[in-house]
């Protein structure tokens, strides 16, 4: 009974850790979705702005992590884009909406989101938005250094009733970090305060407003009931579960030695009244039985009762429990063995099962596919170093083949079929690139991008398209930047 109970409590524990492990790597996936919540991409960067520009225009929708821009080694300037990481998502999806197309240093700049190749990330990014749905919180950016939680909540109570209005402490504790949550009561009133107070003047400095997209308690999910059992109650439940598992042991003991048919009810005759009446054990029992010779020999006895003349006397059945012991000289040697290698088998399955649930790893966690974390200098040193590292790519830039009165509907399907002679084509864009925004009449390049599915295609083309004639154009053929293609940037 004690090492039947002892082995339901290691299933309760091993189950109570199982727990836990699956609770951790959730939190950790929810971790690594936000910090991919809180980064942007931002392209068709004029080459003359530096990272402080750049920092300038983003910090007013929160506070700024980090700003990683890819550096050349060959021209020592950045390749026109760059990944701003923020602090919190908020911030990220405020910049997201209000930056993209937004002119600085001369060029309509390009702001888009997290990267749409990770199906395992996105699923837990669609987790934490819904349950941000269920509040109906604000948030709130670029609030002037004087004005206090007070002043905020007197302002956006104009709109209904607020829950809670918490502004985002400094490390001095005496100032705020520029940005707050609001929660009302309504969604009506958090929808009317976002209208209204973005872009609002308070205090020489203009607001930031939008909607929160995570929930409060976003790194440890939604809550739920604790399942932890107390150990007084625990140890009752497994005492339960071992009593059953015993009964059913010994029923399984006696089907294996052959006394299945013990089992089937037997009615005894009328014992004569000078005998006491015999009482039926248990099948599979060993009782002490006298024998004529007056000896008392254990043997196993069967559900009828005694015609001897002597009174037979019955030793009362006990309770056998499911224990290991030392083999006693009786025909039960063979179902006591059954069990204990029953016993060690389920033991070892146990053992298993915990060294396999110790040694489960995640087989790739999202920072992993992110690849792109930013912690410290020498973090982010790495990461510089990587991006400026060769990257294959699988895209040709075709300039100066047609001009802008040459483009027509034929024209992309000629340049697809000329190009299937070096390998699988993708797609092919046709991109018209104008030289200067301001001027109607200024000049348009025309670029056409042709996708390749192998990069030694690509590599291919561009040796036998460089520098061949086109229409009495001398194209110029290379290798177009991946990254700056997968994010739709053709500016490069």
């Amino acid at each position: 009974m004690e090492q039947s109970i002892r082995m339901v409590l290691m299933k309760q524990t091993l189950a109570h850790q199982q727990q836990q492990m699956a609770s951790q790597r959730t939190q950790v996936q929810r971790q690594q979705a936000l910090a991919l919540m809180c980064r942007v991409y931002v392209g068709s960067i004029s080459f003359e702005l530096k990272e402080d520009t750049i920092r300038q225009s983003f910090l007013p929708f929160g506070p700024i992590k980090s700003i990683n821009m890819s550096w050349d080694p060959v021209t020592q300037k950045h390749k026109g884009f760059a990944f701003v990481e923020y602090e919190i998502p908020e911030a990220a999806q405020l910049a997201l909406e209000q930056m993209n197309g937004v002119m600085i240093g001369g060029r309509n700049i390009k702001v888009v989101g997290r990267p749409s190749n990770m199906p395992q990330a996105q699923a837990v990014i669609d987790e934490i938005q819904e349950e941000a749905k269920q509040y109906n919180r604000i948030y709130v950016a670029s609030i002037h250094p004087d004005l206090t939680e007070d002043d905020i909540k007197s302002v956006f109570e104009a709109f209904g009733p607020i829950i809670y209005c918490k502004l985002a402490q400094g490390s001095s504790g005496h100032k705020h970090k520029g940005y707050g949550f609001i929660e009302y009561e309504t969604a009506q009133a958090a929808n009317e305060a976002i209208a209204s107070m973005n872009l609002f003047d308070l205090g020489g400095q203009y607001l930031r407003v939008g909607r929160a997209i995570t929930p409060p308690n976003a790194l440890l999910g939604p809550s739920s009931g604790s399942s932890v059992m107390p150990p007084a109650a625990a140890v009752a439940a497994a005492a339960a579960t071992a009593q059953i598992q015993a009964m059913d042991a010994v029923a399984n003991n006696a089907v294996a030695l052959g006394f299945s048919k013990l089992s089937q009810p037997v009615v005894a005759p009328a014992p004569p009244p000078a005998v006491i009446p015999a009482v039926i054990p248990p099948p599979g029992l060993a009782i002490p039985q006298v024998l004529p010779n007056n000896t008392i020999q254990p043997t196993i006895v069967t559900p009828v009762a005694s015609t001897v003349p002597q009174a037979t006397v019955i030793v009362p059945p006990t309770i056998v429990a499911p224990t290991i012991v030392a083999p006693a000289p009786t025909p039960n040697n063979s179902a006591q063995e059954a069990m204990k290698r029953a016993q060690e088998a389920q033991m070892k399955q146990q053992e298993e099962l915990q060294k396999k649930l110790m040694d489960q790893n995640e087989p790739q966690t999202l920072q992993q596919q992110e690849n792109m974390s930013i912690k410290g200098q020498n973090a982010r040193h790495f990461v510089m170093q990587k991006l400026m590292r060769k990257v294959d790519s699988r895209v040709v830039i075709l300039r100066n083949m047609v001009g802008p009165e040459d483009v027509d509907e034929t024209l992309q399907e000629e340049i697809q079929e000329e190009c299937s002679k070096f390998g699988a084509v993708e797609r092919v864009i046709i991109y018209n690139e104008k030289q200067s925004e301001d001027d109607e009449d200024a000049d348009v390049v025309v670029k056409i991008f042709v996708e390749f599915s192998e990069t030694p295609e690509a590599e291919k083309a561009r040796d036998a398209l460089n520098g061949r004639y086109f229409g009495g154009r001398m194209v110029q053929a290379s290798l177009y930047d991946q990254t700056l293609f997968d994010h739709s940037d053709f500016s490069g």
